[in-house]
């Protein structure tokens, strides 16, 4: 007997004049737990939680708007090419957001928005507070990719292949059933993720006495590191440059600079900036 696991059936919910598309309904879930875990984890560190709340008004458009431009701008032939449906470049419930847009407009968006008037905290500790919760989002956020049967890996006979359906096959690929979840693999590497900078010993003690905000950066360095294989399994069509997906490329360079901002030599005083008690 084979194992396997399959791609629902149907990706929405007609409910008369209004649909519910289960991919827009993962990253809302994604949202809503990265809130919840981000003001717990403040208030914990002496911050006021509605504070968390108050900058994702600005900061949750802002990712989705900078997710979804990353997505368009580095995927253009698929809505400005040959046969391309520009219109489609706007409906991001049929799936399409780049982490790497939404991390930067959503963060800058967060900087600026917390930066408006006194705040409880810094905003490294707001920051480092967010970081487990957005590890979390983006696993329950992918997905949002197997309802959609997208985003899949290679072909693979293993127990856990994800099974696609003949019309969702890339050219190429017509006569293999079953790939890579790689939707699975990232979402457990967020959750392992989320567990190892909220509870991990060495992490504490690697980061202690250094500056806050530290720990949104070893954020940033572990789901790079991992979204690095991940990328390399996919066979969905992307832009290459020299061979290699430019999501590859991206990642490659997130983690070489979170890495080398862990690792950079502290001052002689034994720190910079200001400091916090991580995890």
């Amino acid at each position: 007997m084979k194992y396997f696991i399959p791609t629902p059936a149907i990706s929405k919910l007609e409910l008369g004049f209004f649909t519910i598309h289960y991919y827009a309904l993962c990253i809302l879930l994604g949202i809503l737990a990265a809130i919840i875990i981000g003001r717990v984890r403040y208030q914990d560190r002496g911050g006021n939680p509605s504070e968390i709340s108050d900058v994702a008004l600005f900061a949750i458009p802002a990712g989705i708007i900078g997710g979804r431009l990353y997505h368009v701008i580095t995927s253009p032939d698929r809505y400005f090419g040959v046969g391309g449906a520009p219109l489609d470049a706007v409906k991001v419930w049929q799936g399409g957001l780049g982490i790497w847009g939404a991390v930067a407009l959503g963060t800058l968006v967060a900087y600026l928005v917390f930066k408006r008037g006194d705040k409880s905290q810094s905003f490294g500790v707001f920051a480092d507070a967010l970081a487990p919760g957005l590890l979390v989002a983006q696993g329950i956020g992918r997905f949002g990719n197997w309802f959609n049967g997208e985003l899949f890996g290679k072909p693979t006979k293993l127990l856990w292949g994800l099974e696609i359906p003949q019309n969702l096959r890339p050219i190429g690929y017509e006569n293999y059933s079953t790939f890579h979840p790689t939707f699975l693999y990232e979402a457990l590497w967020c959750f392992a993720g989320a567990a190892l900078i909220s509870n991990s010993k060495f992490l504490r003690e690697f980061l202690r006495g250094r500056a806050s905000g530290d720990l949104f950066i070893a954020y940033i360095a572990f789901y790079c590191f991992g979204r690095i294989w991940i990328e390399l399994l996919r066979i969905d069509t992307a832009h290459l440059i020299f061979g290699l997906r430019v999501n590859v490329w991206v990642s490659g360079l997130g983690f070489v600079l979170a890495s080398a901002r862990l690792f950079w030599p502290r001052r002689a005083n034994g720190h910079y900036g200001h400091t916090q008690e991580v995890g």
